[in-house]
């Protein structure tokens, strides 16, 4: 089963949540046209029914207004404003977002913010998706974030982690593979080390390539531990795409919502 988060890190001795080498961002695997290639079976059907899904569920009302904390190049906030939601798209990363303003529009915006402070307005929504958690170095600013992310909320607004199911990952997890896509030899080996879940990608093009991925391996007590010291209450525990109930040995995904 492929990770689905790509964050190499480039950590600066700056102070804040998630500071990285702002001149290395270039550098970062999410952000070569290659992990794009590698998870292009991500595509947007998928994640246009997972809103729709999403939003359906939530009973969020047409106009209500929409943080998409962590957004990439913004598939999930531009969706979400085709179906008419008041979105704002936000990411570290100034390259996606410079891809992602191309989609600007009444009611559709993106900026350049770090996650785990508050983003100082509030929204009926706040959704943190495709697993754009858990990849700090230091565990004290995933507790920033979902603190962050209740600041950021409406008086009985939602917040949305969409995780991996650590669980069914690690169950499933295949040390060793090779996928051929577009020409390409992906060489991907995984593995569990110190509480993270570790992929290393190789692969050769014009040159040698090698990205790391590494994501905290949270499970559900751990987010329970977070929710509690953030005083939010987890309202819903979902296990895949289609909302049905999570389940710890049978979901691929761990999907919180809490207010």
């Amino acid at each position: 089963m492929l990770l689905d988060a790509a964050k190499i890190q480039y950590f600066s001795p700056l102070n804040g949540c998630m500071q990285k080498e702002l001149d290395n961002w270039f550098a970062s695997w999410f952000n070569t046209p290659y992990y794009h290639t590698l998870y292009k079976d991500r595509d947007d059907t998928e994640a246009s029914q997972f809103m729709q899904n999403l939003t359906t569920f939530l009973r969020l009302e047409k106009g209500s207004e929409v943080l998409d904390l962590a957004c990439g190049k913004g598939r999930h906030a531009i969706y979400l404003h085709q179906i008419g939601y008041k979105v704002t798209g936000v990411d570290l990363s100034a390259k996606s977002i410079a891809h992602a303003k191309q989609f600007e529009q009444s009611g559709l915006e993106f900026h350049i913010h770090d996650m785990c402070e508050p983003y100082n307005s509030q929204f009926d929504a706040v959704f943190n998706l495709f697993t754009s958690f858990g990849y700090f170095t230091n565990p004290e600013d995933n507790l920033r974030t979902i603190k962050a992310i209740k600041s950021d909320l409406k008086p009985n607004g939602y917040g949305v982690i969409d995780f991996m199911n650590v669980n069914y990952v690690i169950k499933n997890m295949v040390a060793q593979e090779t996928k051929v896509i577009d020409n390409i030899t992906f060489n991907i080996s995984k593995r569990l080390e110190d509480g993270y879940i570790i992929k290393d990608i190789k692969f050769k093009d014009d040159k040698e390539y090698h990205f790391t991925e590494k994501v905290r391996a949270l499970t559900l007590d751990d987010f329970k531990r977070y929710f509690k010291e953030a005083s939010v209450n987890l309202v819903h525990c979902l296990g895949n795409y289609s909302l049905s109930d999570y389940d710890q040995e049978t979901s691929d995904r761990l999907i919180l919502i809490f207010k």
